[in-house]
Protein backbone atom coordinates (compact mmCIF):
# COMPACT_ATOMS: atom_id res chain seq x y z
CA UNK A 1 0.00 0.00 0.00
CA UNK A 2 1.59 3.46 -1.01
CA UNK A 3 1.48 6.09 1.65
CA UNK A 4 -0.61 9.01 2.16
CA UNK A 5 2.32 11.51 0.77
CA UNK A 6 3.24 9.90 -2.56
CA UNK A 7 6.66 11.38 -1.45
CA UNK A 8 7.31 8.92 1.64
CA UNK A 9 5.86 5.60 -0.18
CA UNK A 10 9.84 4.82 0.08
CA UNK A 11 9.72 5.54 3.02
CA UNK A 12 6.88 3.74 4.20
CA UNK A 13 7.95 0.45 2.30
CA UNK A 14 11.73 0.45 4.11
CA UNK A 15 10.09 0.55 7.52
CA UNK A 16 6.68 -2.02 6.19
CA UNK A 17 9.68 -4.42 5.30
CA UNK A 18 11.82 -3.77 8.86
CA UNK A 19 8.44 -4.03 10.56
CA UNK A 20 7.70 -7.63 8.99
CA UNK A 21 10.91 -8.81 9.47
CA UNK A 22 11.32 -7.49 13.13
CA UNK A 23 7.54 -9.40 13.68
CA UNK A 24 8.18 -12.50 12.44
CA UNK A 25 11.72 -13.10 13.44
CA UNK A 26 11.86 -11.37 16.98
CA UNK A 27 8.37 -10.14 18.50
CA UNK A 28 6.63 -13.99 17.81
CA UNK A 29 9.45 -15.39 19.27
CA UNK A 30 9.39 -13.42 22.37
CA UNK A 31 11.51 -10.76 22.00
CA UNK A 32 9.93 -6.89 22.11
CA UNK A 33 12.24 -4.91 21.64
CA UNK A 34 11.96 -3.14 18.44
CA UNK A 35 14.34 -0.21 18.37
CA UNK A 36 15.93 -1.46 14.71
CA UNK A 37 12.73 -0.21 13.17
CA UNK A 38 12.47 3.08 15.04
CA UNK A 39 14.52 5.39 13.03
CA UNK A 40 12.83 4.14 9.80
CA UNK A 41 9.34 4.80 11.27
CA UNK A 42 10.72 8.65 12.94
CA UNK A 43 11.70 9.51 9.16
CA UNK A 44 8.89 8.49 8.04
CA UNK A 45 6.50 9.64 10.43
CA UNK A 46 8.46 12.93 9.83
CA UNK A 47 7.52 12.87 6.17
CA UNK A 48 3.95 12.29 6.61
CA UNK A 49 3.58 15.09 8.61
CA UNK A 50 4.69 17.56 6.41
CA UNK A 51 3.05 15.77 3.49
CA UNK A 52 -0.41 16.34 5.13
CA UNK A 53 0.49 19.91 6.55
CA UNK A 54 1.22 20.78 2.79
CA UNK A 55 -2.27 18.71 1.87
CA UNK A 56 -5.09 20.82 0.78
CA UNK A 57 -6.98 17.54 1.62
CA UNK A 58 -6.11 17.49 5.03
CA UNK A 59 -6.35 21.18 6.48
CA UNK A 60 -4.51 21.74 10.22
CA UNK A 61 -7.09 21.15 12.58
CA UNK A 62 -7.17 25.07 13.37
CA UNK A 63 -8.25 25.71 10.10
CA UNK A 64 -11.06 23.02 9.92
CA UNK A 65 -12.44 23.83 13.28
CA UNK A 66 -12.79 27.34 11.71
CA UNK A 67 -14.52 26.29 8.34
CA UNK A 68 -16.68 23.80 10.53
CA UNK A 69 -18.25 26.04 12.99
CA UNK A 70 -18.53 28.65 10.22
CA UNK A 71 -22.36 30.20 10.01
CA UNK A 72 -23.47 28.07 12.57
CA UNK A 73 -24.98 28.59 16.11
CA UNK A 74 -23.79 25.77 17.80
CA UNK A 75 -20.35 24.46 17.33
CA UNK A 76 -21.71 20.91 19.21
CA UNK A 77 -24.24 20.96 16.61
CA UNK A 78 -26.20 17.40 16.31
CA UNK A 79 -24.71 16.69 19.97
CA UNK A 80 -28.39 15.62 22.29
CA UNK A 81 -28.23 16.91 25.57
CA UNK A 82 -31.59 15.73 26.68
CA UNK A 83 -30.34 12.65 28.44
CA UNK A 84 -33.85 12.43 29.78
CA UNK A 85 -34.44 8.50 28.26
CA UNK A 86 -31.19 7.74 29.80
CA UNK A 87 -30.68 4.47 32.38
CA UNK A 88 -28.24 3.99 34.06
Amino acid sequence: MNSVGSECTDMKRDYDQCFNKWFSEKFLKGDRANEACTPLFKKYQSCVKVSLTDSPAFPTSGSRRKESNEGKGNKHRGCRKDYSGYKQ
